[in-house]
């Protein structure tokens, strides 16, 4: 354990880009002692000590922490905050930025996520539930399309499918019940299908107290013009230059509401919540809830908070967030996600990977790793479907965007996929969505 006591060890919890920014953000807190990330990649080894941890494990973790003095545990996916490690985290007498396995359903089961919803009096999309798919293809046929179709449980950000045709809703329907998803799509809900710009706003809560961070608007489908299957997300920026402050202010009651439903109903819900909403002419609906940082929206909101990331962290794990307040930097940030050929889909790894530290030389930009690994030669390699997140600040949207795409340039591997129109509807003003 650290010897100085004006500092604290902390672990995090996860691999991916988010991890990597989390990382970055905490340790540069003064109060941050020995950092541990869990697995962690090729990026978190450069600000911290990747250790080999199942972060799904909730005993292992809790043990972790309990045998190196962790001082607060950050968990960062959404599985282990389902998997209930927050709450054996608590139970050891250890503060933990994440809620616990009653409070990760709203992310954990979308049937949930949209009774809370209904009771909370936050607007959302109609929608039916189904165990079985026969019950389900009924509905779908009734509705007819367009509709959505969401496997109930975790499915990497891949469970949901957008139908336009009556037979793809079918499709996706029988997809879910035939095991694409695995377990989570053993129950499907199925919803309307809403218009308009999607924005998400996260926010820090402790439960009691709700601080909104900055807008953010994310990337999801693998080609340009919108197009191809969804994926974690292909690049993101903030803030959000289309919203209106009557939406803001929306989309902060709706938050508001959540939080408080939860606590009403005895759900004890401290980190972040991630509210993934639709701008539609009636106003914003939530499209869906995550108990957790957005992949890649962590990647533009971070470097934008002006506050020391430890000290919020834990105010929520400690519920005094009413002490803080959140300040943010007036520049833009846009994030462009740097893939792996045939991602979505199956992708080769491996690869090696160059140029990084030329563009992380390039004054504004920082460049998060997702699914990178360090070989035994030292040498940086893919390692999964998402490699990169290139950011970059700006005074401008068009400057940060600029930038961005710069630093992209410098970078190269064998397969090294990325699509070019990242913010450019934002550019265009509301009337790109219409």
């Amino acid at each position: 354990m650290t010897v100085d006591h004006q500092t604290i060890d902390i672990l995090l919890l996860g691999s991916g880009g988010r991890e990597h920014a989390l990382a970055m953000k905490l340790a540069e807190s003064p109060l941050c002692g020995t950092l541990y990330i869990a697995p962690g990649n090729g990026g978190t080894a450069q600000v911290g000590e990747n250790v080999a941890l199942a972060e799904d494990d909730p005993e292992q973790v809790a043990d972790f922490a309990r045998e190196t003095g962790v001082g607060l545990v950050v968990i960062g996916p959404e599985a282990p905050l389902v998997a209930g490690v927050a709450d054996a985290v608590r139970a050891a007498g250890i503060p933990c930025f994440g809620p616990g396995a009653a409070g990760a359903r709203v992310e954990g089961s979308k049937r949930f996520s949209k009774e809370l919803m209904g009771r909370a009096g936050v607007p959302t999309a109609a929608y039916g539930s189904f165990a079985d798919e026969a019950s389900a293809l009924a509905y779908v046929r009734e509705q007819g399309a367009p509709v959505v179709v969401k496997a109930d449980g975790l499915a990497a950000g891949k469970g949901v499918i957008v139908a336009t045709e009556l037979a793809e809703a079918e499709e996706a329907v029988h997809e879910c019940f035939a095991g694409a998803f695995g377990s989570a799509g053993s129950t499907v809900v199925i919803e309307e299908c809403l218009t308009g710009p999607e924005c998400s706003l996260l926010a820090f809560t402790d439960g009691k107290t709700v601080r909104p961070m900055a807008t953010a608007q994310d990337h999801k489908r693998a080609l340009e013009g919108d197009r191809g299957p969804n994926t974690g997300g292909m690049g993101v920026y903030s803030p959000v230059p289309i919203v209106t402050d009557d939406e803001l202010a929306a989309m902060k009651d709706a938050m508001a509401a959540t939080v408080a439903e939860l606590a009403a109903e005895g759900i004890d819900y401290r980190g972040c919540l991630y509210g993934g909403f639709m701008l539609t002419p009636e106003g914003p609906k939530v499209l869906e809830f995550n108990a957790r940082f957005g992949d890649p929206e962590t990647q533009v909101i971070l470097p934008r908070l002006e506050n020391d990331l430890v000290e919020v962290m834990l105010a929520c794990a400690e519920q005094r967030l009413d002490e803080i307040e959140l300040a943010w930097r007036d520049e833009w940030a846009v994030a462009v996600v740097i893939t792996s050929a045939g991602y979505p889909g199956s992708y080769e790894k491996g690869k090696v990977i160059t140029g990084v530290k030329d563009a992380e030389a390039m004054e504004g930009v920082t460049v998060y790793h997702a699914g990178t690994a360090v070989r035994e030669d030292g040498a940086l390699v893919t390692s999964g479907g998402r490699v990169l997140a290139v950011t970059a600040l700006g005074n401008t949207f068009e400057a940060a965007r600029d930038l961005a795409y710069a630093a992209c340039e410098k970078i190269d591997f064998e397969g090294k996929t990325l699509r070019h129109d990242i913010g450019l509807k934002a550019l265009k003003g509301r009337e790109a969505w219409a």
